[in-house]
């Protein structure tokens, strides 16, 4: 009994790695569709040698298939008209709280879908959204409405000034460290 398909499969699960090592490290999820083909492509090609005894020939495939994916990449970068081609588009499915159910139908997703990943997301009604799309990586990117954003540190800064205007420069207390000691301000004896 032969036991060259060991080294050759060894050999292959090599090349295999360093081929898309050379790919890029996107999971297949982000993946369009020209290079999530590609990738099942070479997982196939690189078995087949073993069966077939073409060692030479499954690499050279290989090869071939990381080159065109490496040039389908390429040409995403540089045109703009080529990447919508190979990766489509956003498409807006929510507007003021309202499901697009026609752009759904046409990207063939369901209203319980699109629910089930806004609550992923954190949003728990429809008309916290203001806008959200559908992403050519099957996500969903999406705009809150003004009453359903989180508040930000400016936010907070703009609210505590206009309403304790002694509170300005969070900095201060820090320049009193530094400084060794409370500047202009009158602090009472008992507090020092």
């Amino acid at each position: 009994m032969s036991f060259d398909w060991v080294w050759k499969s060894a050999f292959l699960v090599l090349v295999g790695i360093v081929l898309l090592r050379a790919a890029g490290r996107k999971p297949l999820s982000q993946m369009s569709i020209a290079p999530a083909v590609i990738m099942i492509s070479i997982g196939t090609t690189i078995v087949q040698p073993i069966a077939n005894h073409h060692l030479w020939i499954a690499i050279g495939s290989a090869v071939m298939f990381i080159l065109t994916l490496l040039a389908v990449d390429w040409l995403e970068l540089k045109s703009n008209r080529f990447e919508r081609l190979v990766r489509g588009g956003s498409k807006i499915i929510i507007e003021n709280g309202q499901i697009h159910e026609a752009n759904l139908r046409k990207l063939r997703h369901s209203v319980d879908q699109i629910e089930m990943q806004l609550r992923n997301l954190g949003i728990s009604s429809l008309s916290e959204v203001e806008r959200a799309t559908l992403e050519p990586n099957g996500l969903i990117g999406y705009q809150l409405t003004r009453r359903a954003r989180p508040a930000t540190v400016g936010d907070l800064e703009d609210l505590l000034l206009k309403h304790l205007p002694a509170a300005a420069g969070p900095a201060e207390l820090f320049d009193e460290v530094s400084r060794q000691g409370h500047g202009s301000r009158s602090v009472d004896p008992k507090l020092q």
